[in-house]
């Protein structure tokens, strides 16, 4: 279970231009007393085809953070252009908001961006440098993308399994389900064949004096070997048909705190009686 819930974000300046603050309201709740600060970043996908053009825009840090919801005002700045393709600027790319605790992210949301002129001439035909100042960004608030993602909180109870549970019992009962019966219906087979051996062998060994009669019992005894194979070769061919019949974008992570500065809420402050300290 998550220590703390994303409830809301909301885009404060939307429609802006393209080299405006980034401003976003967030609104979260956080149900246990946490002994560290959550890490609020803003990172702008600068290319589709590669994430070296990625760069973090800002990011903050937020606590000692009261039991109950909690709201501030996330600003960050715009993406540096010397850090971007020419041709990349103009047209959709995206940016992730997302949230850590002790550098571990549990929660993500992605926007798409739609950056074009303002200018009906420019966006007819527009120029090889991007004239920034006609630039407007439009986000598209209304659709974004939350991944959640399990992490250890403060206590060891909290971490999330890495792999599933064992089940040996489970394991035992389809086995013996599967192949138990086989097995046991292959030994009695085994053990009817020696039995019928056996006789063979007692009832030579009592005419070895007559010789004709010994041929005889020995082939007869080779053609008992000869069923014994073709009951192995069936029961190899019985195993073989039983062989038969039988873990919205996703996101580049760069990291690293800048130190900004955080808005609480005044009317939240009052009524959880705790104020949301910023670093």
């Amino acid at each position: 279970m998550s220590v703390v819930s994303l409830l809301g974000v909301e885009v404060k300046n939307n429609p802006a231009q393209f080299d405006a603050p980034y401003e976003f309201e967030i609104t979260f709740e956080c149900l246990e007393q946490l002994q560290k600060d959550l890490e609020w970043k803003l990172t702008y996908v600068g290319s589709a085809t590669s994430n070296e053009y990625d760069q973090e825009l800002d990011s903050v840090l937020v606590g000692p953070l009261p039991v109950g919801v909690n709201k501030f005002l996330f600003r960050a700045d715009p993406p540096d252009l010397s850090r971007i393709p020419n041709s990349e600027i103009i047209g959709v790319t995206v940016i992730l908001l997302s949230c850590s605790y002790d550098d571990r992210e549990f929660v993500r949301v992605g926007y798409y961006v739609n950056n074009e002129y303002v200018d009906e001439a420019l966006a007819l035909e527009p120029p090889s440098k991007p004239v920034i100042e006609k630039v407007q960004r439009q986000i598209l608030a209304e659709k974004p993308r939350v991944t959640r993602f399990a992490i250890k909180w403060d206590s060891e109870e909290s971490a999330p399994p890495e792999f599933p549970p064992e089940q040996p019992e489970a394991d035992l009962n389809a086995d013996g389900d599967q192949y138990g019966i086989e097995e046991e219906d292959e030994e009695e087979e085994e053990a009817e064949g020696a039995a019928v051996e056996g006789e063979d062998v007692g009832m030579a060994g009592g005419e070895e004096t007559a010789g004709p009669a010994a041929e005889e019992d020995e082939g007869e005894s080779d053609g008992s070997e000869d069923i014994d194979i073709e009951d192995s070769e069936g029961e190899e061919e019985d195993e073989e048909e039983g062989g038969d019949d039988d873990m919205e974008m996703d996101e580049g992570e760069p990291s690293g705190p800048n130190g900004k500065s955080a808005q609480q809420q005044p009317g939240n402050a009052q009524q959880h009686g705790a104020d949301v300290m910023v670093h």
